[in-house]
């Protein structure tokens, strides 16, 4: 039951200052003219009001409302439904360790483990400074490369719990960190506007989209016939025994 449903006045929602919303409108024109239904741009919609203030607000959902002429009740449950929007202030920086299966034997657990302590926060959580929100995440489909941990969803791979403080810490002390593959690391608010659908303005982020590294791409070698798989040397028991 909603808050009007039980009677409870519900606060209207503040409006952006005159000039943020003269310009957040000229965008989202420019999102819903990529479609024929103006309601299917609403995921864009809320990853551009979300590169605004670093989540998706009361302001943010109401904007999107409007634009699409949809009630604010449908935008909300589209916007609480995704992972991908945050429904609070979050961090520059929205560091992910994979505890899906393979990550977690492999390590993710550990790493998640020894960020929490680390940093002094839990799942969701922002550090004080406003650098670093941690999460647990389910798998980001590199498990060739486990255990991975994801920054504003660029990747990197094969870390420990050393690796992964060390990445944490050049993060909240301002200085350039390198994704294992990729594009070049941006902002949280930053990515949600490349996500919105406007074009990427990093150095090189056309050229790196879609990277894969070598070992996600020997299956593919090996399909083309482009090399071969290697032989494994059957087991016996006297090789068993001297195992022993």
């Amino acid at each position: 039951m909603t808050s009007v449903e039980m009677g409870i006045p519900e606060m209207p929602a503040p409006d952006y200052p005159a000039e943020v919303r003269e310009r957040l409108e000229a965008e989202a024109r420019a999102i819903i003219a990529r479609y024929p239904d103006s309601r299917s741009a609403l995921l864009p919609m809320l990853h551009l009001v979300q590169s605004e203030e670093g989540h998706v607000t009361r302001t943010g959902q109401r904007f999107c409302a409007e634009m699409l002429e949809l009630t604010t009740a449908e935008v909300n449950a589209v916007a609480t439904f995704y992972t991908m929007y945050r429904r609070k202030p979050s961090g520059d920086y929205q560091v992910g360790v994979c505890t899906n299966t393979l990550c977690a034997v492999m390590g993710g657990d550990a790493i998640y483990a020894s960020l929490r302590e680390h940093l002094g926060v839990g799942d969701g959580e922002t550090t004080e400074d406003g650098k670093i929100t941690l999460e647990h995440v389910e798998c980001n489909a590199a498990c060739d490369f486990a255990p991975v941990v994801m920054v504003n969803w660029e990747f990197f791979d094969n870390q420990t719990p050393e690796s992964a403080r060390a990445l944490v810490d050049e993060l909240r002390a301002g200085r350039e960190v390198t994704p294992t593959r990729g594009a070049p690391l941006c902002t949280f608010k930053e990515t949600a506007r490349v996500l919105a659908g406007f074009p990427d303005e990093r150095p090189g982020a056309v050229e790196a989209s879609g990277s894969a590294g070598p070992a996600s791409l020997a299956g593919l070698r090996l399909a083309k016939g482009e090399s071969t798989p290697g032989v494994v040397a059957p087991r016996d028991a006297a090789s068993d025994e001297e195992g022993k």
